[in-house]
């Protein structure tokens, strides 16, 4: 499905943080270009964010490092070396007469780097991730990216067109690899390594029944994701309401965008950082701050217990993951202060609960995508209750405004009075509970009050304006840059840490 007329895909910078990488990539191992001429090109382009470069540089150099002990090692087992294949493996399958869907094609591909041995016995597939390798993937995603490697023929697709079978090798390979790597640390696993009778087995196993589910779908799934639909323009959801950051848009078209309240709070704080955290998502392997780990563990306890029905009568346990033993007992205090006022407890079985449910609404204007993801959302009387949990050391000034210090307050009354998520409105109500380790306060916002829409729709704008027009990310620098994931590639930031 494409749109009419075609949407604007320009980018004033590159969005995707492994763009660059595999384009040196290619040009290294497609194209026999040396490893400083590829970078030079790179950093030559004009296309890329300063940041990004500099992480881009350093990840394919990582990448290449990683190959190298993976050869060593294939050379270890006594197994044959490989190279890179430039055409992506494809398995196509065709039908004379439409099926039950009206479809007559099918084409399945893995995205990545592919390798094979000179004879064709062996290919390997390598999943590139940003920051580090993930050996967590899904059992169907490994699954079927190994049945695409072990079926797949070489083919080409041009932009919106079929995949097409270009000259390569069409063997069937004896074995296949599928290998992650983490392009910002560079360490590597191999996360299969079967014989092609086993990866036919995986497929069957765990990779066909989940692509059977995605097939037959139909239920609509909005989010950010939508930002990438051909057929948003068309489609019932997300609710669309028009200027509802209440700025203008860019001087020129651009692609389509989503945002958030903490990408808007992040782009109000350093550009450079939000460009290099939010939309590449490019991350430091320094160790987070004791804040940050409690928190999470908070919520992660919090998620868990609600979406089984409350938390009042559940016993808090003896400690929490991923802490440490001198940050136990904060976090604790905090889940015990929770439980003395769960906004769940009592709440009739007949009510809806739904824990961090993605919420979207579309703003035709702007074209952006507008995603918040509360806390916990449930119906009381006919209204939607969204409830926000933060933790925290010390109580606030005073006389801070509330939507101000909590931007996602005021994102909240503005999807609420567009009628996202729904529910009657005068019984809507946001809540914001903040635990401390020796007490909690619990804060109310009516979201039909016109003059709390009034003040939510001035502070949304004011950080919305500068976000919809930037299209340099430039650093901002302050105290905040010893926290920043992201001070490792952003030379203002490294220069104001040092000059301090």
């Amino acid at each position: 499905m494409a749109q009419t007329p075609p949407r604007p895909r320009r980018k004033p910078v590159e969005d995707f943080a492994l763009g660059p990488v595999m384009t040196a990539l290619d040009a290294i191992e497609l194209n026999g270009a040396d490893v400083a001429a590829a970078l030079t090109a790179m950093r030559k382009s004009g296309k890329l964010h300063a940041g990004h470069t500099s992480w881009a540089e350093s990840a394919v150099l990582c990448y290449l490092r990683a190959r190298e002990r993976t050869e060593a090692e294939r050379r270890a087992l006594g197994r044959p070396g490989t190279r890179a294949v430039r055409a992506q493996w494809t398995e196509i399958r065709g039908r004379e007469t439409p099926d039950g869907r009206g479809a007559t094609r099918y084409e399945r591909t893995a995205w990545g780097r592919r390798y094979e041995s000179a004879d064709g016995t062996e290919r390997e597939l390598w999943l590139l991730s940003v920051n580090s390798v993930k050996e967590n993937r899904p059992a169907a995603e490994i699954a079927e990216a190994a049945a695409v490697a072990a079926a797949g023929i070489p083919a080409q697709a041009a932009f919106q067109d079929i995949y097409r079978p270009v000259p390569g090798n069409t063997r069937r390979p004896d074995r296949i690899r599928i290998i992650g790597v983490g392009c910002g640390s560079g360490d590597h696993a191999v996360l299969a390594d079967w014989d092609f009778t086993e990866a036919q087995r995986q497929f069957e196993l765990h990779a066909k029944p989940v692509l059977g589910r995605v097939v037959e779908g139909d239920r609509l799934n909005p989010g950010s994701s939508c930002t990438r639909c051909e057929g948003l323009v068309g489609c019932e959801l997300p609710r669309r309401v028009p200027g509802l950051l209440g700025v203008p848009g860019p001087r020129r078209p651009r692609k389509r965008r989503s945002v958030s309240p903490t990408d808007l709070r992040i782009h109000a704080r350093c550009p450079a950082q939000f460009h290099l955290t939010r939309v590449l998502h490019l991350s430091s392997s320094k160790a987070e701050s004791e804040a940050i780990r409690r928190g999470r563990a908070v919520d992660d306890w919090l998620n868990e217990q609600h979406g089984e029905g409350g938390c009042r009568d559940v016993p808090l346990p003896d400690a929490l993951p991923r802490l440490s033993e001198d940050e136990q007992q904060a976090a604790l205090s905090m889940l015990a202060q929770h439980q003395r006022a769960c906004p769940l407890d009592g709440l009739p079985p007949s009510e809806t609960v739904r824990v961090q449910e993605r919420l979207s609404a579309y703003d035709p204007e702007l074209d952006v995508v507008l995603i918040a993801d509360p806390d916990l959302l449930y119906t009381r009387s006919g209204g939607w209750i969204w409830h926000e949990t933060k933790t925290a050391a010390h109580r606030p000034w005073e006389g801070q405004e509330l939507m101000a210090a909590h931007p996602q307050l005021a994102f909240a009354v503005l999807m609420m009075s567009a009628g996202v998520p729904g529910g009657d409105p005068r019984r809507s109500l946001i809540e914001l509970e903040v635990l401390y380790e020796d007490g909690a306060r619990c804060e109310e916002i009516d979201p039909g009050d016109p003059d709390t829409q009034a003040a939510a729709r001035r502070i949304i704008a004011g950080l919305a304006g500068p976000w919809a027009v930037d299209e340099t990310y430039a650093p901002a620098t302050g105290d905040h840059c010893s926290g920043c994931e992201a001070a490792a590639h952003c030379a203002a930031g490294r220069s104001y840490l040092e000059a301090r």
